[in-house]
């Protein structure tokens, strides 16, 4: 029996959850279709479970002598992936009563576009007036001599069963594989971060990563930036180009962390038009195929899941021809590392390329209380300012609790709030985000010379 409906979601990830909250707000009869678990990437083999390892390496690293004299710490490995699953758990159920309340159907199994206003699932043919395509990434794999004829990881089976390991190489200095050799760093594994631009994370500010490179080292991590994995050979010998200079690195595991391709396959037979993978969208996120939406990473646009989530949202009200609920022009990023990173909006090149009359302002975390009592002062925060207009173009964090402090810079960019007007707001003593209220003093005491 065919089921009709107003708008049917393929992926269950964030992007494709949101927009079926947002749908179902608008009265639309809804479907979700989704292949594994509702959640997607993100929740199952991603965000979720990196930072759940990522909290108890932190709290390792925090229970340590010579403040507490208790015997050495030992990470129980079951229990620690006992509590991921029960995160992932209690998320998920809570995502499934969310998507029941707000009476959306949820359908799983495979889909595919079999035409513009058909989709096959299941043995079952679904129609509806429109299709958000939200079917998310997959775990890029690069043609590397002798790689398939190893055992590797990819993010998805590290997360899915991580495990002590004595020595790990990671192909991939962006988010991924920085998160990972942190972690593993800090349960003494012996890492090998193996990227092949000449620094780490490089599409971020290079003082980013910088002070990045600077703590992994500290953490014991053997970073080699402009280096080419060429062979892997047996027993996990692999053959590396450093700087134009053979080297060979020996590992017991290895973590392929190379960035993520579009799943886009399961609009091949409408002959969406794509481009490298990804699904071509226009401002609406309508692809070549009118009423065919798609989203997130399968489109390409930013593979983050809070963009994903904004895009999903903003899709739905291009279909209800209702203006867009988000400014997607200004998308922070985060990266989970110790201490963590974020940044928003233009660098000073960027800003100054743009014509803006932009200057960068910088304040260390070295005098902040919260961050010498707990000791993390290491660490910075800068922002680019528009000297003439007074306001904040971008924003860079590399600190303890960058990640929840970046909102604040966003908000202050998107609404183009005047650095006198954030200046007017009184911060808690003794915070992280004092640093925020210092910086603005110190950005205004600038613009007054």
């Amino acid at each position: 029996m065919e089921k009709e409906f107003d708008l049917i979601i393929i992926g269950g990830g964030p992007g494709g959850y949101s927009a079926a909250f947002k749908a179902a707000e608008c009265g639309m009869k809804t479907a979700l279709i989704e292949k594994e678990r509702v959640g997607g990437t993100c929740l199952h083999r991603g965000c979720i479970p990196t930072k759940t390892l990522l909290h108890y390496a932190e709290l390792m690293a925090f229970y340590q002598p010579p403040i507490f004299k208790a015997s050495e710490l030992q990470l129980d490995w079951a229990a620690l992936k006992q509590r991921k699953e029960e995160v992932i758990a209690q998320l998920e159920q809570g995502l499934l009563q969310r998507l029941k309340k707000n009476k959306v159907e949820v359908i799983y199994g495979s889909a595919r576009i079999v035409a513009s206003k058909e989709v096959e699932v299941a043995s079952q043919r679904l129609h509806a007036s429109q299709i958000l395509i939200a079917s998310g990434s997959a775990p890029a794999v690069p043609p590397i001599q002798g790689l398939q004829e190893i055992d590797f990881y990819t993010s998805n089976e590290l997360l899915e069963n991580p495990r002590p390991l004595g020595r790990l190489a990671i192909l991939g200095g962006g988010v991924i594989g920085c998160e990972m050799a942190g972690f593993y760093a800090s349960m003494k594994t012996s890492v090998v971060l193996i990227e092949m631009a000449d620094r780490l994370l490089p599409t971020m500010d290079k003082e980013l990563s910088q002070g990045l490179k600077m703590q992994l080292r500290r953490q014991g991590v053997e970073v080699l930036t402009s280096a080419v994995l060429e062979k892997v050979e047996a027993g996990l010998n692999l053959r590396v180009m450093v700087k134009g200079q053979p080297q060979l690195v020996q590992t017991e595991a290895l973590l392929v962390a190379t960035g993520r391709r579009p799943q886009s396959e399961l609009g091949d037979a409408i002959g969406l038009k794509k481009e490298r993978g990804r699904i071509l969208v226009n401002d609406q996120f309508e692809t070549s195929i009118s009423g065919v939406y798609a989203i997130g990473d399968v489109s390409g646009k930013m593979q983050l899941a809070h963009a994903a989530m904004a895009q999903g949202v903003n899709a739905v009200m291009a279909m209800q021809k209702r203006p867009p609920v988000y400014d997607l022009s200004c998308i922070p990023a985060c990266v989970y590392t110790s201490p963590e990173i974020a940044a928003v909006g233009m660098s000073l090149e960027e800003a100054q390329a743009a014509g803006f009359a932009a200057e960068s302002v910088k304040i260390t975390m070295g005098a902040n209380g919260k961050s010498v009592l707990s000791g993390s002062a290491r660490g910075m925060m800068k922002i680019i300012i528009d000297c003439k207009q007074h306001a904040v173009l971008g924003a860079v964090l590399m600190c303890d609790r960058a990640t929840d402090m970046v909102s604040q810079w966003t908000q202050a960019i998107v609404l183009k709030t005047p650095l006198e007007a954030l200046q007017r707001v009184i911060f808690p003593h003794p915070t992280y985000s004092e640093a925020i209220q210092e910086l603005i003093e110190m950005a205004l005491s600038r613009l007054a010379q």
